[in-house]
C-alpha cells in the first residue's frame, strides 16, 4: 500500500438548486469567502489557480488546480492538481429532493516532504483533518448560498 496516496469522497446535501450550487463552486476564487480552510486562491489564467489551504493541523498545503472539465449541463467541475499534492478533484452537482447534492471526489498523491515522512503514523490524523475541512466547507457553502 502506498501510504501517501489518498482517495476522498464527500457528499454535501445543500438547500439550493443545482444551478446555484454549481455557480458557487465554479468560482474558485471566492472559496476563501465561505470556506475557512481555503486561505488563498490566486488566479493564474482563465483555467488555472494557485490554492493555499490549512485546516486544523499546523501546516499549509499549496497546489495548482488546472480546470480539465467544466460541464454545467452535467453538473461537473474537474481539475488536475499539482504541487504539495498531485492528482485530481471533481465536483458533481445533482438535484436532490428540493435542493442539491454536491459530490466531491479527490484522488491524490502527497508530495510535500514533511507529510510524506509522516505518512504512516499521520494517516489517521490527515484523514480526520480532511473530514473536518470538508464539514466546514459544506456548512460555509450552505450559509453562503442562503445569503446570496
Amino acid at each position: 500500500m502506498d501510504w501517501t496516496h489518498h482517495r476522498f469522497r464527500s457528499l454535501w446535501p445543500l438547500p439550493a438548486p443545482p444551478a446555484a450550487v454549481y455557480a458557487a463552486l465554479e468560482r474558485v476564487e471566492d472559496y476563501p469567502r465561505w470556506w475557512p480552510q481555503v486561505r488563498e486562491v490566486t488566479r493564474l489564467d482563465e483555467h488555472t489557480g494557485a490554492i493555499r489551504i490549512r485546516s486544523l493541523l499546523p501546516y499549509d498545503m499549496t497546489f495548482t488546480a488546472r480546470e480539465v472539465r467544466r460541464d454545467p449541463a452535467a453538473g461537473v467541475l474537474e481539475a488536475a492538481l499539482s504541487g504539495d499534492v498531485d492528482g485530481w478533484s471533481r465536483w458533481t452537482v445533482t438535484a436532490h429532493g428540493t435542493g442539491s447534492l454536491a459530490r466531491y471526489e479527490q484522488e491524490v498523491d502527497v508530495r510535500k516532504p514533511l507529510l510524506r515522512r509522516l505518512a504512516v503514523p499521520g494517516r489517521p490524523l490527515f484523514r480526520a483533518n480532511h473530514r473536518l475541512m470538508m464539514r466546514a466547507g459544506r456548512r460555509g457553502l450552505a450559509a453562503h448560498l442562503q445569503a446570496v
